[in-house]
């Protein structure tokens, strides 16, 4: 199913539950992708129609930035805030791909690395831009950095 469909689904199942926590989650979903068609849209004159991998980086960001301000939060000690947070990421990430396991993202790695004949640090860039191709939204870019560097360096 479309991604924009599922979340319309769940936003209308979230109204018909009067669940206002993730009701609330799902349509700040929903305002930042439509941020973000508008945003496409400026230059373009027409109707701008973002592509299930454009909503999936969006929610990946919305990830991410809570869990920055989670992280806060809980350095602050106001855990309600924290909590709510780690809610929204909760219902956020129900719409992202399944997140690879460590292993799974070690592999894939040297996978990428031996398709491209990856041999040095100078073909990081090159070995990263290929898995955001293959595994968009599947795993942690700023912890696979550091391994892609690592595995180029042995």
């Amino acid at each position: 199913m479309d991604l924009r469909v599922q979340l319309q689904s769940a936003t209308k199942e979230a109204m018909k539950a009067r669940n206002s926590e993730r009701l609330s989650t799902l349509r700040l979903i929903s305002a930042a992708i439509k941020d973000r068609e508008i945003a496409a849209r400026s230059g373009a004159g027409d109707e701008a129609v973002l592509a299930d991998a454009d909503l999936i980086a969006i929610l990946s960001k919305m990830v991410k930035q809570r869990q920055e301000s989670a992280r806060a939060y809980e350095e602050g000690c106001r855990m309600e805030l924290a909590e709510k947070e780690q809610n929204e990421i909760g219902v956020i990430q129900e719409f992202l791909p399944k997140q690879m396991s460590a292993d799974e993202t070690a592999g894939a790695v040297e996978k990428a690395i031996n398709d491209l004949g990856a041999e040095s640090v100078r073909d990081m860039g090159r070995v990263m831009a290929e898995l955001r191709t293959r595994h968009a939204g599947q795993m942690d870019f700023g912890t696979v950095g550091p391994m892609v560097k690592e595995k180029l360096l042995a």
